[in-house]
């Protein structure tokens, strides 16, 4: 049902009754009056008389108005217009609005001039003047609402976009007193509506809630017209009857190409009645006005997340689209394909050569071809090639290319994709070789591979290698049906069974037993299975392989019945072998054992091991041992010896733990090798590198002793100056030389911790605080820093902790790292003079070790230098600056006392992690 704009109908402006209608009073007939609204007023104003055509306007009888004032006719609005008599009237043009008789206003223009001994006012009716000015006064409220509306929402962040549609909803609402307003959009699906978003005045309840599913309902409805809801009667709106409460409601469709994409929705809403002065133009110029914009944003929106979507799919995938451009021969890429093929970022476009030069020349000639098809004939194109290889060592790059022609009308374009596919053309290449590799093995093995398949707890074997009939005469159909159990040798019946079920409960399964081959002789077989389940953890097959380890097994009986033959392996080898008690007296040493320690190997027995260590060193070792136990027997460590006529010798020891049944250690085997060597050569390096620090550290260590022999200097003058005038106060000398006493002891300090720092490590590790090495460090580097700009931070000491190490070399690592901050901040500030320098260095204990952080602001590392950072000769720094060798040495300082040194970029600048464990 159309919504018809309720107005009244044109006024009459002038009657049909002739012009010389009589004036209807008590007194005589007047002359002829021309106008067919007027009124015969007295010198008071009181009414004498009333035309015709007006009384009937008005609804009024001649007998009721007669000897009535003006005022009593017309609308309160009008009563400034005829304050006083009609003689003041004169001269003006008087606008009138009169009660009409069906309840319009009767708007009406006139003007007095003498009537004889009255005076008459004479009418216009300008009603349907004041109407269409009303109308186009609501229209363009109306347009500039609208306007209004659409701009607040097209210049909204798309955040907002939801609250700043509710906004103009609550406007709406509040500029047409609607109580209930909502916009309804079609459902992602294309079927059925949903409230987008809708406004409820406080009186009123809320019909609509936002997200709410509103079905297909509207789909039977005009969407070119507004449509009035009034549910009485009407049968065929009774589907929107539960939407709108059984209530009055108003729709309005916002459609193109004669389809509705939106609703707005009027709740206990009657347009014709409650906003008379609206057409259906306006109401469905409002609809448009807010619902296009929403549709727009969203279409926009949506469109954006599809193409970040797109973009990023294709970043994870390593793919992007292409076109070859018909008119210029190029090829046209996305940007995440440039990236893919490793060109510039500045590049969107090749030529077809160009593009066909990065293929390898293997398939370069077979893309060619596809490619002119494609375009010529519309063939479509898939096949994969491999990217051109500049560096041979480089890993083979695999592109998917898949094209096809797209033709509208008399326009063809052709486009396609390439996805990078390395990893799954890598790993059928890897699958093909391993699958060749294992295939000639099996072929050439001596070992059986079998499978068995899992039917109802037993295992029944369906596939044996061929090596079977070789080595044991029988085939895959002389074992099943339960026939290899009928092999096994009797003594090992026990064994064979127990595997099986060992197999089944834990998995995996290895045994030693016999097995009869079809000539009647027995091997030694090694069995070694695995049970391979699904994903429910249900059995499916066993895989394993036998091994005849027939002769094997008798040499070990024979290496058995045989200690001497034995021994003298042992006695042979380069290596030193021995064992000893938990209390580390020996039982048997080799020969290379008693060479080392000065004795013959029949001396060995009966000596302590621990005779050749220091307390410390036989306490950790010791140590060590106790921690042995059956499921973890095997130890390994660097121990230190004072041989007897040398200086100490480090050996690599590895130790093997020998258990009773009871688990309790009765002996160790051992074996070792000298490491001396290899040590000193360690610790030569080290010393090396903490000279090369002492070296780059010469101008600051100059400066902090060249400071206090200024300030000595200085005092030395002013003393002299006043003895030379003879001026000699004890006071003032003594305090001069009390601070030429603080610097010499000053200067004295920093040279004692420069020879102390330069000595050679202890050979031994020692118990330390990390706060004391901390402190040399400050006193060493900080006024030299402070000379540089370079402002240094750092904790404070608090309670004891104690680590174990050499701490000059847990200072020579915080030197090196300090030195290293400092160069890279000094070098960033050339290109940024307002950087602060600052080093921040924090001694502070987690859990069971502590941790000692140094951070700058020097700009951080270059992620792709994070991997080589600490190797050996590696520098960042110009040639003939730095030997490469500082991070590498620390690495291995902090790595031999236990710890870890690990290095990251954090805000702006790097920062080295030191992790020690504490004692």
């Amino acid at each position: 049902m159309s919504l018809e704009k309720s107005r009244l109908g044109r006024w009459l402006g002038r009657s049909e009754a002739p012009a010389s209608a009589p004036v209807i009073a008590t007194n005589a007939e007047p002359e002829a009056i021309g106008a067919d609204l007027y009124l015969l007023l007295d010198e008071e104003g009181r009414l004498q008389g009333l035309s015709t055509l007006l009384l009937n306007r008005l609804g009024l009888s001649s007998q009721a108005v007669v000897n009535q004032r003006l005022m009593s006719l017309l609308l309160p609005n009008s009563a400034l217009v005829i304050e006083g008599v009609p003689q003041d009237w004169v001269g003006h043009m008087l606008d009138l609005d009169f009660r009409s008789s069906d309840g319009h206003t009767l708007h009406a223009r006139g003007w007095v001039q003498h009537h004889g001994k009255d005076w008459l006012l004479q009418l216009l009716d300008i009603s349907d003047l004041m109407e269409e000015a009303s109308a186009a006064r609501i229209r363009q409220q109306c347009l500039r609402f609208a306007g209004l509306m659409a701009e607040n929402i097209r210049v909204c962040s798309a955040e907002r976009l939801v609250s700043v549609v509710a906004e103009q909803l609550q406007e709406l609402a509040q500029m047409w007193h609607v109580p209930c307003v909502a916009l309804a959009l079609p459902e992602a699906s294309g079927v059925g509506w949903r409230v987008y978003s809708q406004y409820s005045a406080h009186t009123a309840p809320e019909l609509w809630q936002v997200g709410q599913r509103l079905g297909s309902e509207f789909d039977r409805l005009d969407v070119n017209v507004a449509h009035a809801l009034h549910f009485a009667g009407q049968t065929e709106l009774s589907p929107l009857q539960g939407m709108f409460a059984n209530a009055d409601g108003f729709l309005l469709a916002h459609s193109r190409d004669g389809i509705a994409r939106a609703w707005l929705m009027f709740g206990f809403y009657d347009a014709a009645r409650q906003a008379p002065d609206l057409g259906e133009r306006e109401w469905l110029n409002l609809c448009s006005a807010l619902a296009g914009p929403v549709l727009f944003r969203l279409s926009e929106q949506h469109n954006r997340h599809h193409v970040e979507r797109l973009a990023v799919l294709q970043d994870l995938l390593g793919t992007g689209w292409w076109e070859l451009l018909p008119d210029s021969d190029e090829i046209l890429m996305a940007p995440q394909l440039v990236r893919s093929l490793r060109l510039s970022d500045r590049i969107d476009r090749l030529s077809r050569p160009e593009w066909l030069a990065l293929i390898h020349p293997a398939d370069r000639q077979e893309l060619s071809s596809r490619l002119v098809q494609l375009r010529d004939k519309g063939t479509p194109m898939l096949l994969c090639v491999r990217l051109a290889q500049v560096d041979p060592g480089q890993d083979t790059l695999w592109l998917r290319i898949q094209g096809q022609a797209l033709i509208s009308g008399q326009v063809q374009r052709v486009l396609g994709f390439m996805l990078d596919v390395s990893d799954i053309k890598n790993q059928e290449t890897e699958a093909a070789a391993a699958h060749a590799r294992l295939g000639n093995l099996i072929a050439s093995s001596p070992a059986v591979i079998y499978v068995q398949r899992y039917d109802q707890g037993n295992l029944e074997p369906t596939f044996f290698s061929d090596s079977l009939t070789p080595l044991l005469g029988w085939t895959l159909a002389d074992c099943i049906d339960g026939q290899l159990a009928d092999y096994i040798h009797p003594e090992d019946h026990d064994i064979w069974f127990e595997r099986n079920r060992q197999l089944l409960r834990e998995g995996l399964v290895s045994r030693r037993y016999r097995l009869r081959d079809k000539h009647g002789r027995y091997h030694w077989l090694l069995d070694e299975a695995r049970l391979l389940r699904d994903d429910l953890g249900m059995p499916v097959e066993a895989v394993g392989l036998w091994l005849d380890v027939t002769d094997a097994t008798l040499a070990a009986e024979r290496v058995r019945e045989s200690e001497e033959r034995y021994r003298i392996l042992v006695e042979d080898s380069p290596a030193m072998i021995c064992r000893y008690t938990p209390d580390l007296v020996l039982t048997f040493g080799n020969r290379p054992l008693a060479t080392y320690l000065e004795c013959d190997p029949q001396q060995l027995p009966g000596v302590n091991l621990g005779d050749w260590f220091s307390l410390e060193q036989r306490t950790d070792f010791m140590q060590r041992i106790a921690q042995l136990t059956p499921e973890s027997p095997l130890s390994t460590a660097e121990v230190c010896l004072e041989l007897p006529g040398r200086e100490h010798a480090w050996w690599v020891w590895a130790d093997r733990g020998v258990f009773d049944q009871a688990g309790t250690l009765v002996e160790v085997q051992a074996v070792g090798r000298d490491n001396t060597d290899v040590r000193r050569s360690r610790m030569q390096l080290n010393q090396s590198a903490k000279m090369a620090t002492l070296g780059e550290m010469a101008t600051g260590l100059a400066h902090e002793i060249n400071q206090p022999l200024n300030v000595m200097r200085m005092a030395v003058i002013n003393v002299l100056k006043r003895l030379e005038r003879g001026n000699i106060d004890v006071e003032y000398i003594t305090e001069k030389l009390n601070r030429i006493d603080s610097q010499v002891q000053r200067a004295a300090r920093v040279v004692d911790h420069m020879r102390v720092f330069g000595r050679r490590s202890e050979v031994q590790e020692q118990v330390f605080d990390p706060f004391d090495a901390l402190e040399g460090t400050l006193a060493m580097l900080s006024e030299g820093m402070k000379g540089k700009g370079v402002q240094v931070q750092a904790s404070e000491r608090g309670a004891p902790l104690q680590v174990r190490g050499h701490g000059d070399q847990l200072e020579q690592v915080l030197i090196n790292l300090m030195v290293n901050a400092r160069d890279a901040m000094l070098s960033r500030k050339e290109t940024r003079p307002e950087l602060a320098p600052m080093i921040e260095v924090q001694v502070r204990p987690e859990a069971d070790q502590v941790v000692i952080t140094v951070q700058d602001n020097g700009g951080g590392i270059d992620p792709r230098l994070m991997e080589r950072i600490f190797e050996p000769f590696f520098t960042t720094k110009p040639v003939g600056v730095g030997t490469g060798l500082g991070l590498s040495v620390s690495y291995g300082i902090i790595e031999q006392m236990s710890g870890r040194l690990s290095v990251s970029n954090v805000g702006e600048g790097a920062q080295f992690r030191i992790a020690l464990p504490l004692l």
